[in-house]
């Protein structure tokens, strides 16, 4: 009996030990295969080599222990995982040649062949880039060289090369950067790739967008600190046309938008029309950028279920950013944004507009955008401008609603070209003009509209060719002038009820223009 126990347990520990040993070959350290971490060599052949060798053992941990590399773009395969250790650096090379051959991208929302990510997958499934290090772009000299004098060159060779390889590719309606021909690689860019991680780690000097997953699914990025000086286009978490996408706990400061969400650019994006959806952001703090969290202007895909939340943006030029223009096509709704902090905001605090590119009013066609079903709850801001809200004639923006807001700012909030737009416990203190002005609003809810810095000068409220306004539960602080102030001949059936005007000397002005007699209650 004692002799099978013995044996028994004999046989568990050399279980126990071939699994220990499967466990240790799953990782690959990348010196075991000709990389140098004192930066003295190029290591791109041998991390090849590990995550071959990892990928032929059916998949395992490729891992880069403390010190500096140097290396060209690596290609993850299905079932990788990249471990950047504690005190590890990797400078990726700033040789363009080094990203040749060309590969399947996008662009800005054109789907193009160019030089290769520098974290590049394709159609590839379980992959992971993780670690408590850092991963530098060295992204000057291809800031320089696109933003340059070189920019209206057509004769390096890399342009030539990247005509070659799109001569028949879509392009978006107006003219731009595919027409110049040098296109910067994305940092990070699976694409079409299933569960994609990357956490942790610490990215800086991109060349141009940072983390940019492509008609993924299931995408996590947790932990990530992104830190790109000013610069052009640098753009921090960019997950375009994904599915089922998670970003959390990231710290963001960069030369352009911190995260934005698109879906392809005019016929592209409509002819691939895949939608982003699905997508939670939250715990996330955002220094500088253009824009806190923006949607668009690439949306013609659509942007559809999106959720941002428990975040602090400080320093962004814009808060809240959804943009789009005619040509664009697409929708964007079913987005909600809650317990936000915005500070030190240079222009809008949030601003939704649909004319990004100016041009005139068409038919309604698959070239026309849509915003509806957007909502704002519990936030606290400070900035140049509360919000602006600015549709397109032929298709307003419809059903935004505000909820439980305090915003001191220069401006308060404009809303033009739209319908069904509500405001409720929303208390704005604009240092200059109303804390509301609306122009050509079909449907307006004002329940609760306060402010705690009246101005003599200006009304609390400004409705010009505003329809259905209801206005109801307000209080206005003493020094109140005028609390509402209508403007032009389509105004009509504008209601007040509830209203608490002891401290107002005129609760209603209508200019001549306004044919209707509103009654106060």
């Amino acid at each position: 009996m004692q002799y099978n126990f013995l044996r028994l347990s004999g046989f568990c520990l050399l279980l126990l030990l071939c699994a220990t040993a499967a466990q240790a070959q799953q990782y690959y350290n990348v010196l075991k295969y000709g990389a140098r971490n004192d930066s003295t060599k190029l290591a791109t052949a041998a991390i090849k080599k590990a995550i071959e060798a990892a990928a032929k053992a059916g998949g395992g941990t490729v891992y880069f222990p403390a010190g500096k590399y140097r290396t060209g773009p690596i290609h993850l395969k299905s079932n990788i995982t990249i471990d950047i250790g504690a005190g590890a650096v990797l400078y990726f090379s700033d040789n363009f040649d080094d990203y040749l051959p060309m590969v399947e991208s996008r662009y800005e929302g054109i789907d193009v062949k160019t030089f290769s990510p520098f974290f590049y997958a394709y159609k590839a499934e379980n992959i992971t880039i993780k670690g408590r290090g850092t991963i530098d772009g060295q992204g000057k000299k291809w800031w320089d060289f696109a933003e340059g004098a070189s920019r209206k060159s057509q004769d390096s060779k890399w342009q030539q090369e990247f005509f070659r390889l799109n001569a028949n590719i879509l392009k978006p309606d107006l003219p731009g950067v595919i027409e110049r021909g040098f296109i910067r690689p994305p940092f990070i860019q699976p694409m079409y790739c299933k569960n994609v991680q990357i956490e942790g780690i610490t990215i800086r000097n991109s060349p141009f967008w940072t983390v940019n997953p492509e008609f993924c699914e299931n995408v996590t990025i947790t932990g990530v600190t992104i830190n790109n000086p000013p610069s052009p286009n640098t753009d921090g978490i960019n997950p375009e046309s994904c599915r089922n996408v998670h970003i959390a706990n990231c710290h963001i400061s960069v030369g352009d938008d911190c995260i934005t969400i698109k879906s392809g650019k005019d016929r592209a994006g409509r002819k691939m029309n895949v939608p982003a959806e699905n997508y939670t952001i939250t715990n996330c703090t955002m220094l500088s950028g253009h824009g806190g969290v923006v949607i668009g202007s690439e949306m013609s895909g659509g942007v559809k279920k999106i959720t941002i939340s428990n975040c602090i943006f400080d320093g962004t030029d814009r808060g809240i950013r959804i943009k789009t223009a005619r040509g664009r096509g697409g929708v964007v709704e079913d987005i909600r944004v809650d317990n936000v902090v915005m500070k030190n905001i240079r222009e809008q605090i949030i601003v939704l507009d649909m004319q990004y590119a100016n041009s005139p009013a068409e038919p309604v066609t698959e070239r026309t955008p849509r915003f509806r079903n957007i909502h704002f709850s519990n936030i606290t801001a400070e900035g140049n401008q509360a919000g602006l809200l600015n549709g397109l004639t032929e298709m307003p923006i419809e059903n935004v609603t505000f909820s439980n807001m305090n915003i001191d700012a220069k401006q308060g909030f404009t809303v033009k070209e739209a319908r069904n737009i509500a405001f409720h416990n929303v208390q704005v203190n604009p240092a200059a003009g109303p804390a509301v002005r609306a122009e050509n609003v079909q449907q307006l809810w004002l329940d609760g509209i306060r402010s705690a810095m009246p101005s003599v000068a200006t009304p609390l409220l400004e409705l010009t060719n505003t329809e259905d306004a209801f206005v109801y539960n307000a209080f206005p602080a003493a020094g109140t002038e005028t609390f509402l102030k209508l403007k032009g001949a389509k105004t009509r059936n504008i209601v007040l009820q509830n209203n608490n005007f002891k401290y107002v000397k005129a609760p209603v002005s209508q200019d001549e223009s306004v044919k209707e007699k509103v009654a106060v209650n």
